[in-house]
Order: C-alpha cells, then sequence, then structure tokens
C-alpha cells in the first residue's frame, strides 16, 4: 500500500494531506533538532527514529484494525448467509432488507459496517503525508535545508542558472521543467536529489562554483551516510558502480537496502496474516486469496522500488516494516490473552457508550439486534407466527364465504362469490333461492 503512494500525482497538494505533511514535518525537524543536540547529525538516523515516533501513533489504529479483522472472519458465516439469502434479489425492499439484517450482525458483535474502513482511511491519510517528509528532508528540516543556502546564493548570482538547473533536474524531479528555480525551496529539493555525476555536471557548467559546490557536496555526503550507504543515491546506479569496478563491498552495500525492504515487509505481512487468524485466510474468506497475493507480490515491489528510489526511502520502508513487525508481535501476543467473547463484550460496551451519549436506550437496540440476528435465514419462531397469521387469514375467508352465501341474488356479494366460484373450478351459475324451493315443492 505505501509503494503506491509514489505514484499517486498531485495527491500531496491536497489540503489534508498538506497539512498532516506540515504536521510530520515539524516532528522530523524537532527530531533532527534534538538528534543535533547530542552530536547526532544524520539524516538515516533521524528517518528511523522518526519512523519508530510515528508508528507508535499509529499503533492504537493498529490494534483497532487487527481486532476488527479478527472478528470479521467470525462473523464472515453469518454475512455469507445473508448475502447468499439475497443473491437473486434486486429489488429495492430486498437490499434493504438485507442491508438492515446485515447491521444487526454487526450490531450483535458491537461493530458497525465503517469499524474496518476508517482506522484503514487515518493510516493511508497519514502515511500519505508521510511521504513528502521523507522524500524532500530538507523543506521540513531546517539545519539541513541551511547546508544548501551558501550555494543556492552562489547558482542564483550566475546568469543562465535557470537553464542549467532545469537540465541537470530533468529526470530526477517531475515537472522539473515548470518549476521556478527562483524559489530556493524549489532549487534546493533539487539538488536534495543530485548525484555524485549530478554534482559533477554543476561544476562543469558553472566551474566558478566548484569551490562551494565541492563544500555543500561534503556537507551533504557526511549528513547522508548511513552505514557507509549514501541515502541520497539510487541503490541501482551504486549497483552498475559497484558491478563496473568490480567491488563486491561496493555490490553487497547497493544491494542491501532494496533486500531488506522485501525481506521485512514479507515478515510484517505474515506477522500480520498469523494475528489475524486462521479463519481470515482460510478459503471460505473473500480477502483470503489477496491477502496471500499480497503476501508475495508486495516484497517484491518494495524490492523493484528500492533500487530505483533513493536508498533514504528504501531506509525508511527497512525501517517501517521492521518496527510494524515488532508491533505485530506485541499486538499478537496481546490478542492471543483475548477470547473472541472477550473481544465481542468489550466492543458492545464501547457501542453501549456511544449510544448513551447519544441518547438513545442502549437496552432496546441490544434486544433488536439479538432478535434480528436469531432471525437471520428461517427459524422455528418466524415459522410458528407465519402459521398463526395464515391460520387467521383462513378464519376470516371462511366466514366471509358463509355471509357471502346467504347474499342477495344481484347483488354485489353475490357476483364478487360468483367470481371466487370460477376462480376455485366450480360450477358458476348464480342460483337463485327463490327458484331452488319451486323446485322442491314440485
Amino acid at each position: 500500500m505505501e509503494i503506491f503512494a509514489m505514484s499517486a500525482a498531485g495527491i500531496y497538494d491536497w489540503p489534508i494531506i498538506k497539512q498532516v505533511s506540515w504536521l510530520l514535518g515539524q516532528v522530523m525537524n524537532g527530531i533532527y533538532n534534538a538528534l543535533s543536540a547530542i552530536g547526532i547529525e544524520n539524516i538515516g538516523v533521524a528517518i528511523i527514529v522518526f519512523t519508530i515516533i510515528v508508528y507508535t501513533i499509529l499503533l492504537p489504529l493498529t490494534i483497532k484494525q487487527q481486532k476488527f479483522t479478527k472478528m470479521s472472519a467470525v462473523m464472515q458465516p453469518e454475512i455469507q448467509k445473508i448475502q447468499k439469502k439475497y443473491a437473486n434479489k434486486k429489488d429495492q425492499a430486498s437490499m434493504l432488507k438485507q442491508q438492515e439484517e446485515m447491521n444487526m450482525v454487526y450490531d450483535k458483535y458491537g461493530l458497525k459496517m465503517s469499524s474496518g474502513c476508517l482506522p484503514s482511511l487515518l493510516q493511508i491519510v497519514f502515511l500519505f503525508g508521510l511521504y513528502p517528509v521523507v522524500q524532500n528532508i530538507p523543506e521540513y528540516v531546517t539545519k539541513v535545508r541551511n547546508v544548501y543556502l551558501p550555494l543556492v546564493e552562489k547558482i542564483q548570482a550566475t546568469s543562465g542558472y535557470q537553464k542549467i538547473i532545469e537540465s541537470l533536474a530533468t529526470g530526477l524531479v517531475p515537472g522539473a521543467e515548470s518549476m521556478d528555480y527562483s524559489k530556493a525551496g524549489n532549487l534546493i529539493e533539487v539538488m536534495y536529489k543530485f548525484q555524485t555525476s549530478t554534482w559533477n555536471e554543476l561544476i562543469d557548467k558553472m566551474p566558478n562554483l566548484e569551490s562551494v559546490v565541492n563544500s555543500t557536496m561534503a556537507d551533504v555526503s557526511h549528513l547522508n551516510n548511513f552505514l557507509g550507504i549514501d541515502i541520497g543515491a539510487h541503490p541501482w546506479n551504486l549497483l552498475t558502480d559497484a558491478l563496473a569496478a568490480a567491488s563486491i563491498g561496493g555490490i553487497i552495500i547497493a544491494v542491501l537496502i532494496p533486500v531488506l525492504a522485501g525481506l521485512t515487509q514479507f515478515i510484517s505481512v505474515k506477522l500480520s496474516q498469523a494475528g489475524a487468524g486462521a479463519a481470515a485466510i482460510s478459503d471460505d474468506n473473500p480477502m483470503a486469496s489477496s491477502m496471500k497475493t499480497m503476501t508475495y507480490t508486495m516484497p517484491l515491489i518494495s524490492v523493484v522500488f528500492g533500487f530505483t528510489l533513493p536508498a533514504g526511502l528504501g531506509l525508511y520502508w527497512v525501517a517501517s516494516a521492521a518496527v510494524r513487525s515488532v508491533q505485530q508481535l506485541a499486538v499478537n501476543k496481546y490478542l492471543a490473552k483475548k477470547s473472541i467473547d472477550d473481544i465481542i463484550k468489550e466492543n458492545q460496551e464501547k457501542a453501549k457508550k456511544k449510544r448513551e451519549k447519544k441518547g438513545t436506550s442502549a437496552e432496546e437496540i441490544n434486544k433488536m439486534a439479538t432478535k434480528s440476528t436469531r432471525n437471520v435465514g428461517t427459524s422455528s419462531t418466524s415459522k410458528a407466527k407465519g402459521k398463526a397469521i395464515d391460520a387467521e387469514k383462513e378464519e376470516k375467508i371462511r366466514k366471509a364465504q358463509e355471509l357471502a352465501k346467504n347474499a342477495k341474488p344481484g347483488s354485489l356479494t353475490s357476483k364478487a362469490n360468483l367470481v371466487n366460484r370460477y376462480n376455485s373450478g366450480a360450477k358458476t351459475e348464480e342460483v337463485i333461492p327463490e327458484k331452488q324451493d319451486n323446485k322442491k315443492k314440485k
């Protein structure tokens, strides 16, 4: 899910996403300043600490989502029964009835149909807001931005710099040809993605700035160096350079982050499925096939993207998957101590409190939910009630027929009786009582 956020064009400019990015940017800036105060000025370390804090904030949503997944597996037979019951009924009344019965099943377990969507939605919003921060550290971290400012001033004082920077930025930053490089922020954003070859091209095109470029490169390299890995570089470029130099150590460093990204992603998904329970990934669950597919496809995608994007972003994927794995182990252990009945009881108590706040009688709603849930499918109670209603209806019809026998010939009742006899296949002659009496006398 996180990887596909990279391809969401324009989504980072959405109002909510933008505000979340700003908030997370403040967190990142605070983390970097705190690390800098103790002598650690390293973007890689800041990303790891940042990831730990972010996913700690998301932990309650993770627990809620895991509980819902576990409960969904338990509810699935009842939900499937209702869906099967109304499978061929497309009229509005049937669809409303189906919705009502499904809501009652959710009420029975103290849930709402939107319970699983809300945590996922909040997580998605949070993660979309997180990506701009990880991709463009200088935009949010003041001390990192300040490293580039002396070079920015020199570049902007150089004639024709707009076209030079545009040519260097094309292919590195989407929409580079339309960016306004008179704004320091845009220029820094582009330079943050410069590779060693790009810096050398900048020196070739602006030789008078060689000293300040080299000084900036050294400072940026210091900030980006994490365990010997340049997190600003693309692992694929590192790999090609290592292969050309026949450097075994370089090859290991180049493939380390993409491989770890895929491996940690795989472990995280497997632990998540283990927490959901066997029922959630059984063949009876419609989501089972997609979950199994995700188990293997997501790690592979992480590896591919890990080679083609900056190593810093890959480092974030490794850190986030590792943090999620540790959290998932804790969540699995926590949920293992709770039975399904305990979770249902907790959900019902929470639902009760919400209803009481709204002024709704919880007891009444629970009775309705229990009654409606019992009536999913065909119950003996409903059959008995149906028979009683039918008997009452038949008795009313019988009395009406007796009255019709004594109806006056030619009256509306007599004609209705005539129609009734026709529908039942009886003789349809309207017998006149007076004529019958005359025949008997003769």
